[in-house]
């Protein structure tokens, strides 16, 4: 029996952690598609006028060059964008999508010229038919380059900033002693890291007592592991306060930390 559709990515961690992620459909790829079309086809009219000063030399040369140029362009061009923009083109960064690896492992250059080679493909017979019927047929909506390279395309929308009010408890946090250690721990802790933080954060109230503090400990010891500090800075300290206490140096300026810790430090 075929599994049934989704049009969201489950990703499960060694540590039995839960993300979500929603796939892109067919029409926002293929709007994606066009966009990223156009800038091929304009980089391609650049260069073929460039190389079009050859045909004083040799016409059928030069319409070969050109043919060949654009070939090279269209397959360069996604694999130069994907590789460095992390899974996005011109297109997919407009419209907010990104190639990420289907089981949620970091993307490999193998898996990003494995896509873009089979693009033609999935481009057959015209207007990405292949393609389109694939994404409408798998359960994952990936085209046959997909499921090749063992990649999904998903929605990366904007993420809204935290509410700091709510994350941190705007105690005295002694990791700040330590100027040169918390610029080393926010450097070190990833957006991803952080954001799975805040979000144990927000729902520590959702966990029972035993999860609540597996959970924290786990956080607190893979950040203790980032950067040591002196035992007197985390002496008496819970993990859930440390791991507060490490949001509040990666979400907030040692300015704008020290303007909002003002009043209390005058109230005390």
């Amino acid at each position: 029996m075929r599994a049934p559709r989704t049009n969201t990515l489950l990703i499960r961690t060694p540590e039995g952690i839960l993300f979500s992620q929603l796939l892109a459909g067919p029409m926002a790829r293929f709007l994606a598609w066009l966009i990223d079309l156009a800038c091929i086809i304009t980089a391609s009219s650049i260069l073929s006028s460039i190389t079009g000063v050859l045909g004083i030399i040799s016409i059928d040369f030069a319409r070969a060059l050109t043919i060949l140029l654009y070939f090279a362009i269209s397959i360069g061009y996604g694999i130069a964008a994907e590789w460095g923009w992390r899974g996005q083109t011109i297109g997919k960064r407009l419209l907010r999508l990104r190639v990420v690896d289907a089981h949620g492992l970091k993307l490999q250059f193998n898996q990003i010229v494995i896509r873009n080679l089979l693009r033609f493909i999935d481009a057959l017979p015209a207007f990405y038919l292949a393609g389109g019927i694939a994404t409408l047929c798998t359960r994952k909506c990936q085209r046959l380059g997909d499921f090749a390279a063992n990649t999904v395309v998903v929605r990366s929308p904007r993420l809204a900033e935290p509410d700091l009010d709510q994350v941190l408890a705007g105690k005295y946090n002694s990791l700040r002693q330590y100027a040169h250690l918390e610029a080393r721990l926010r450097q070190r802790v990833t957006p991803a890291e952080a954001a799975i933080s805040s979000q144990a954060i927000l729902r520590r109230e959702e966990l029972d007592p035993v999860s609540r503090v597996e959970l924290f400990r786990d956080l607190a010891e893979h950040f203790r592991s980032k950067v040591e500090f002196p035992q007197e800075a985390t002496s008496g300290i819970s993990d859930e306060q440390y791991v507060r206490n490490v949001l509040d140096i990666v979400y907030r300026t040692r300015t704008g930390a020290a303007q909002m810790k003002a009043p209390e430090y005058a109230a005390a």
